[in-house]
């Protein structure tokens, strides 16, 4: 049987291709209007469970909609009109291709093991980073929802990913100004993971924050996931 080895590619040549997609997916949120947060829907927001979407909503104040009307807003064209969008993230055939390399989909895990498995799937299977930490806190919250960036009342996670040594690290450091992408839809790493999450878990996920080190070394991101109203 004949094996064909691995093809490697220079870092810098990724992270020119992926910056320049980041920068475009920047100045067509900016051009269509869309100012609210973005958050990763977990499957039975969607037609095809299987699939990565993240909803885009046009204010910053408006709700998350119902799991039928984002299955039906999947079908619709992106407009300056619509109240939000459904769009792929960065991060969707990297999720993927985590998924192909377990050998089982996200939808068919937990939290607990998306904790103990990722670290080992970025750093060794996959060699995207040096080193990769995940902690999970478990949060209530009684506050009334008004906006999406409120938490419906119940139980939520945060979930805090540190990185070092990413592939994508001179990425981190182009975007770090583009608040469209980063903290909110991640790089395509942060944003695989974000996917995952949402898929694990069952529950509308948030990237709240990203921060990464001057020379791009480390990159820190917060996740937040909650219970619908």
């Amino acid at each position: 049987m004949y094996v064909r080895s691995g093809r490697y590619v220079q870092e810098s040549l990724l992270n020119v291709t992926t910056t320049s997609t980041l920068l475009t997916l920047k100045e067509t949120l900016n051009a269509l209007g869309y100012a609210g947060k973005p958050v990763y829907l977990p499957p039975k927001y969607l037609n095809n469970p299987e699939e990565s979407k993240v909803y885009i909503p046009k204010l910053k104040t408006s709700k998350l909609p119902t799991p039928e009307q984002t299955q039906e807003l999947e079908n619709q064209s992106p407009s300056r009109d619509s109240r939000g969008l459904l769009m792929t993230p960065p991060g969707a055939k990297l999720a993927e291709l985590f998924e192909k390399t377990m050998g089982t989909s996200f939808t068919r895990t937990d939290l607990n093991h998306l904790q103990q498995y990722m670290a080992k799937l970025v750093t060794e299977d996959l060699e995207m980073a040096a080193n990769l930490e995940i902690t999970v806190e478990t949060t209530k919250t009684n506050a009334p929802t008004e906006s999406i960036d409120a938490h419906a009342p119940g139980e939520s996670n945060r979930i805090r990913v540190a990185i070092t040594d990413s592939i994508y690290k001179a990425t981190y450091q182009e975007i770090a100004q583009t608040a469209n992408i980063n903290g909110s839809m991640g790089c395509p790493l942060t944003s695989a993971i974000a996917c995952a999450i949402a898929k694990a878990t069952g529950k509308p996920t948030i990237i709240e924050n990203e921060k990464t080190s001057m020379d791009g070394q480390t990159k820190e991101a917060e996740y937040h996931t909650y219970k619908e109203e």
